[in-house]
Order: C-alpha cells, then structure tokens, then sequence
C-alpha cells in the first residue's frame, strides 16, 4: 500500500540513532523491526550471522519472529514458501551452496506470487571449496523470477530491507524479493549507520500485510495451490509473472521516493557517481562501486572524465536507465565477480551490452573482466587498472581484449611444492594384532585386539600441522578409531571443520586419497565412487587392495542436511561406513544449533535470555535412526573408551567389506563452543557416557548389545555431573531451571531404559 501524502510529513520528522554496525546486522535489525511472522533458516557462512543476531534479539525478547531451523536450506525454503502460502510475513537469509540448495524451491514461490524477503549474502559457489565473496551464487539466482535488489553498504542492507517488503507485497508486483550484498565486505565489515529509533515507524511505512491475495488461511475459501498447468495456461501464467517483475522496476521508483522522504536517503534505479559527462566509466556490482569512487576523484584532478555505474535493482534489469547513463560514454569496463563459462562474458556484461543495442546511436565501447572471486580483494589500485583498460580502449577506438579474467596468476613450475611424506599405504597400516572371527552360531563377531600402545606403531592417518582449534576432539576421536581400521583407505570428508582446518590449498594433512562433498551428499558420493573402484577392478582397469575400506566422515551437522542421502545409501547397502562425529552443533560456521543439540543447550542459535532458555527440544538419536534402516552395524563410541572404540572399529571394517553399510557416532569435545576447558575434553565426554546421555553399545544384524553399562559398573552419575563442565549448559543447573534439567534427565533415562529393553531383548 502506498503512505499519504499527509502521513509522509508526519513520518520524515520520525527519530533515528547512529551505530557503527555491519551488513548482517543491519539486515537482523530491519528483520525485527519488521517483526515478521517466521523465517526457517539454515547456517550457511556468511549469513549465518543474520539467524544468530534475531536469535540473540528473540532470547532478550526484542521481537515476536518464530525462528525455525531447517535440516538444510531446500527445507528452509520449503518452510518459507509454506509459510508464505498462509499470508504470513517470511525472512530468510542464505549463501553459496545454501542458495543452489535451496534454487529448486526458488521458482516455486515466485511462480505461484507469494511475497517474502530473501537476503543473499554472495560467497563463491563450490567447488573448490571456498567460504569467501564473490557473485556466482547471486547470477544463478537471476532466472528464479525474484525481483532482486543489490546493497552496496550496510545502511544500504538496512533500508532495502525495509522497503524489499513493500515492494513484494505490492498489488502490482506480489512476488519475492531478495536483498543481495557481498559476503565479509558489507555482510562483516562495520560502517556507520543510520537507523529508526522507534520500530513502529518502519512498521508504518510498510504497512499492513495484504489479506485479499488467495492465501490458504481460511477453511472456509479452499484453495488449490501450485495445480498442474498445461502449456498454455503455463504461458499465461509466466506472462503474467513477467508483466509483474517488469512492473516492480516502477514500483521501486515509487517506493525509494516515499523512503527518501521518510529517511533522507535516496536509492535510484542506478547509483551514478560522476556520470554527468563521464568519457570512461567502470559497471560495478555493490562494495567494489565504492572502491572505485575514489580512484573517479582521482582521475578527475588529471582532466579525466571517468565515472561509476552501479545498480541498486538487477532484476528487472534496468535496461532504459543504463541505456541513458551510457549515452556519451565512450568506454565502458563491466567487472564482475562471476563467470558465464563458455559465454565470452559474464551475464550483465550481455545484458549492458544488449541494452546498448536497442539505441542504434550509441558507439560505447563495452570490456568486461571477472575478477574478485573467492573473495579477492579489489583495492582502488585494481580499480585504477580497469579505468586504464577502459582508457586504452577509448584512445584505440576498440577494445583489444573485450573478455578476460582479471587478477590471475601463472603458476611457476619450478616453485611447485616437493612432497613432504612418502606416501603410507598397504602394510604399513596392518598390525596383524587384530583379529576378527565370526560365531557363526549366535550371528555376531568375535574381535581380539592387542593393548592399545601395540597398536601405537601404526602410524596416523592424518598429519599434523592441520589447523583445529586446541583440545578439538576429533581428530583425536578420528585417530583412536582408525587405529582398528587395517589396511587403505578412502576417505570422503563432508564439509565440516575436519574437513576445513586439514586442507589449505596447496596443502594438505590427508595421508590417504581423500575427497570432498558438500553435507548434504557425502555418503551418494562415496557410493559412487567405492561401486565405480569395484566396476573398474572387475574389468581388470585397475588394481585395488580388497582389504581397502570407504569411509565417509561427517559431522558438524552433516547427518541433518545430509540424513536423506545417508539413509538412501543405507537402504541400497553399500560396503561402506559412515563415521559421525558428534560435536553437539554446526560449529564450523559457528556453533549454531543442529538437531544433534541436546535440549537446554545454549549455542548461537539457541541463545539464553530472558524470553528463552537454550534449544527447545531435543537431540536426534541418529544412532537408531540407521539402525531402523536395517543395515548389519552401528555402534557408539568416544574416545574415553579407547577398546570399546577400537574393537568397534574392527568390526565396522569387517562388514563394510563383507556385508554392507557400517554407521558409527562418535561423541567428541569442542571446548570453544561448549566453553569447557582444553584438559576436561575426555573427562566430559566419560561423564556423558556414565550419565547415560551418550550410551555406548552396537546393534549388530539387529540386535541391540549394550557394551557398558554405567549402573553395571557402579559409575552411574547425575545428568548436572555432566553439565557442569560446559558453560553452555550452567544456566540448567540454576534453580530457575529446574524445571528444563528435570525433562532433560527424564528424557534421557526414557531413551536409556529403551534401550535396556533393546539390549534384554533381542526382538525388540
């Protein structure tokens, strides 16, 4: 709805404050300003950020926003769009791979007309693995049907998250919205920022939510939502959703001025700096158009006419203004911070220059570079180059090089780096000390192993000099369990911090072949590649070990986002195992909560406050869950128990070559985000086992064997014993909490006298 003429006076006069804050948490303040109905959300580096701060605000009750954690972001999508479909108010946030995960639901909403807001906080898309900025993951969202705005700054992600609503929900436009800034430019880096005082003047300047859209919100008017369409309604239908998004661009026009009025900032279709009577000029997409203005003054003082194109709004693309603003340039150089590979160019570098096209009178000269990716800095001294490209082409009348990459590098053989470790394989990794047989009358295995410091000789795995944090318990975890393991390895590491802090390009601490997938496809990669080892050593194409085991790792929330394909893979039955470290959180973007969070516990996405105490329900028991998918093993174990761990090892190897797929929960310490100390990591973890939190015990061919018993042993301890070394968990034992400490304990003897039964029972 638009604002009165009236209202607006009234509204200019409306109080803002000044902070000095970044782009994540202006996009959270606007957010809670707002106070949307919902946002599912899923962490993702660098927007994480964003989730973290509205739970931060909700837990000291600053806002009404019902945060929900997605198990990846295609489900965070999905409750968006769900949400959405109701008519109510819906956020999100997302980067990279978390955005290309999500892109199938993208079209759905935009083409069914339901408005939401969408901040995209642009990393450099997978693979290689990279965490940092650059636009790949934004010119894949260019054909999703969203309208979307790019902010250059963070009082620029503040005010165009205000009005992105708006503009969704407008009558004429009814279509999502996203809010597109670079990832640890704008999304980290802190400015000076201008915001409302009072969160009812932005509530007013967005105005009430529309009602008359058809919402499924009334059982009394039942609605078909997303019904099978055939070709020529399906033309009507996109014909109308593309009238929608070309009317947004008027739409916006309309919105930024009644903004301007309210805040005194204005964003044209098109930030021009210099462009007047600019001869040369640089295209630039959000904080690289900053950089660059400078060097513009710079140049100006030498009696150069340059200039800076940069526009707040690429979808719809505003073909007539850059057409205007180009119309006395004589050359023009498109950075962009992404490739169209195979195209001579990336996507707006055709779009600037098919706009050029439609005025026949225009003899702009357009260049283009890719530059920037995985977060290279661009400094007004790159800036400086692309005008001195931009100046050359001019002064020849033709651009020599229209299509390059800017800022590569040419390797130089003779500095290729020389192998530091002979690589280990075949006997080197067999002891001979572990022996597995197995009874064939009760169905189970039989493992003999020697005293641990025998099987010391064996060397790591892994090598040092790997980047975890002090007292990180997994590779310790990983370590002991390997030492059960005889024989190759190929490894597959899903992202995670184990993966992360071992493989710096051009290094790496991986003795053995090791790959690489994303969370959400770990175990369907390794599949593919132990059935492809097996293909190509029954044609006779290679030689492998048959002794040579496949081991997927994951952790760090893999078994959320990835659940679906790791059941899949179980359920086919491949020789292979899949090992889990359990460090309670998705710490490697910063110990946000994952369904493996036990309940109470605090982390940056369950924060403790006065409007909530910590995570709201409780842990996934993702042992049984792969139990229930009928493979021939899983087990527990941790470190703390050094030959329960090693002689569950040694069966996993055994029917992982054998039998089929092997699942292992290994419980491991993160003493930065438990806020424990270094030297308590295997004490916690022997504490979680003797509470009887983390039981330890196998199910093998379906039966349940419970391998300590905590009350057997006399060792049984309270749940606090346990709680009380991690500053996550000290608030439960205040008295204030009681009531939270005693569903805890509660639940956790439920699911251990289950599995008692399990254990007394083999039918069960």
């Amino acid at each position: 709805m638009s604002v009165l003429e009236e209202n607006v006076k009234s509204m200019s006069t409306a109080e803002q404050l000044t902070t000095f804050e970044s782009g994540n948490e202006m996009a959270a303040m606007a957010a809670a300003q707002i106070n949307y109905h919902i946002m599912g959300y899923f962490p993702i580096t660098p927007s994480t950020e964003v989730a973290q701060y509205l739970d931060m605000m909700k837990s000291r009750g600053e806002h009404d926003i019902k945060l929900i954690p997605a198990d990846g972001e295609h489900g965070s999508a999905g409750i968006c769009y769900g949400a959405a479909a109701t008519g109510a108010r819906v956020f999100n946030a997302t980067s990279a791979n978390g955005l290309m995960y999500m892109l199938e639901q993208l079209p759905v909403q935009s083409g069914t007309r339901y408005p939401m807001v969408l901040n995209l906080v642009t990393r450099s898309i997978s693979g290689p693995l990279d965490i940092r900025g650059d636009h790949s993951d934004l010119y894949f969202a260019l054909n999703t049907g969203w309208v979307i705005l790019t902010a250059r700054t963070p009082q620029a992600v503040y005010d165009m998250n205000i009005m992105a609503l708006k503009i969704a929900e407008h009558s004429d436009v009814r279509l999502p919205v996203m809010v597109a800034y670079d990832g640890f430019f704008t999304s980290h880096q802190k400015r000076k920022v201008n915001y409302f005082k009072d969160r009812a003047v932005v509530q007013r300047f967005v105005g009430e939510a529309p009602t008359e859209y058809n919402f499924a919100r009334d059982p009394k008017k039942p609605l078909t939502i997303g019904a099978h369409m055939n070709g020529d309604d399906l033309m009507n239908n996109h014909f109308q959703q593309s009238e929608a998004i070309y009317r947004a661009k008027d739409v916006y026009k309309e919105i930024a001025a009644e903004y301007a009025k309210l805040s005194g900032r204005n964003y044209d279709i098109l930030d021009l700096y210099q462009m007047e009577d600019a001869d040369v000029a640089l295209f630039l997409l959000n904080s690289a158009a900053e950089s660059a203005k400078d060097v513009v003054d710079r140049l100006r003082e030498k009696g150069i006419k340059a200039g800076v194109i940069s526009p707040n709004i690429i979808r719809p693309f505003p073909a007539h203004e850059i057409r205007n603003a180009l119309k006395n340039v004589k050359s023009l150089l498109v950075g962009e911070r992404a490739d169209s590979y195979g195209g001579h160019g990336p996507n707006l570098t055709h779009e600037v220059k098919s706009a050029l096209q439609e005025d026949k009178n225009n003899a702009t000269i357009v260049q283009s570079r890719v530059f920037g990716l995985g977060g290279k800095d661009f400094y007004a001294d790159d800036a400086e180059a692309f005008f001195t490209m931009a100046i050359d082409a001019m002064e020849k009348g033709v651009a020599e090089k229209p299509f390059d990459y800017y800022g590569q590098v040419a390797g130089e053989p003779e500095k290729a780096l020389k192998q530091v470790i002979e690589p280990q394989h075949g006997d080197v990794y067999k002891s001979g000390l572990i022996q597995v047989t197995r009874d064939e009358g009760k169905n189970k295995l039989n493992v003999k192993i020697p005293p641990l410091r025998a099987l010391t000789s064996k060397p790591k795995r892994i090598a040092s000099g790997h980047g975890a944090c002090p007292g990180c318990g997994i590779f310790g975890g990983l370590e002991l369990f390997f030492k059960g393991i005889e024989g190759d390895l190929v490894i597959l590491f899903q992202t995670g911090c184990a993966y992360v802090v071992t493989t710096a390009y051009p290094h790496t601490s991986h003795k053995q072949t090791t790959i690489h997938n994303l969370f959400q496809n770990g175990a369907a990669t390794l599949s593919g590649t132990l059935e492809a080892f097996l293909e190509l050593k029954r044609r006779g194409e290679i030689e492998i070990s048959a002794e040579a085991t496949f081991v997927m790792v994951t952790g760090d929330g893999g078994m959320d986002i990835g659940m679906g394909s790791a059941i899949g893979t179980a359920l086919r039955g491949h020789k292979l195992i899949m090992l889990e470290y359990d460090n309670e959180g998705y710490m490697n973007t910063g110990s946000q909560l994952s369904y493996s969070t036990p309940f109470g516990h605090m982390t940056s996405t369950s924060n403790v406050g006065k409007a909530q105490k910590g995570k709201a329900f409780h842990h996934k028991d993702t042992a049984q869950i792969m139990a229930s998918a009928n493979i021939p093993y899983v087990f527990t174990g941790t470190e703390a128990f050094p030959q329960d761990l090693v002689k569950k090892a040694a069966k996993a190897q055994w029917y992982a070559q054998n039998v089929g797929t092997v699942y292992g929960k290994l419980l491991i310490t993160c003493p930065l985000n438990w806020k424990s100390e270094d030297r308590f990591g295997q004490t916690i973890v022997e504490a979680a086992v003797n509470s009887n939190f983390f039981p330890l015990y196998e199910v093998e061919q379906g039966i349940t064997n419970i391998t300590y018993d905590p009350e057997a042993k006399n060792k049984k301890i309270p749940l606090s014993d346990w709680l009380k070394y991690m500053g996550k968990t000290k608030h439960l034992l205040k008295e204030e909490n009681k009531d939270m400490l005693v569903e805890f304990e509660e639940e956790v003897d439920k699911r251990w006298q289950r599995l008692k039964a399990k254990h007394e029972n083999e039918y069960l």
